[in-house]
């Protein structure tokens, strides 16, 4: 370390730009979104295949459902900036 306790080198060019930053924490949050409504809702359709004896009837609506509700939740967190 330098005399003013800073670090000099690479390590300081790690931080980045906040804009780049924020960036990448929605991508990620976006795709958090997407993937947990297709699993709890996919979950919830499989549920209800096995409870009613139907062959894969709810588990493909339950994941659209999922798909449908994240890409509304990505865009009211996300798109309207």
């Amino acid at each position: 370390m330098s005399e003013s306790g800073r670090r000099s080198g690479p390590e300081s060019s790690r931080e980045g730009d906040p804009k780049d930053r924020s960036l990448a924490d929605a991508t990620w949050s976006s795709i958090s979104y997407i993937l947990g409504g297709m699993a709890v809702y996919g979950g919830l359709g499989w549920l209800i295949d096995d409870w009613t004896g139907h062959s894969a009837l709810f588990l493909p609506i339950g994941v659209i459902v999922g798909v449908a509700l994240a890409l509304v939740l990505v865009y009211f967190r996300h798109g309207r900036s």
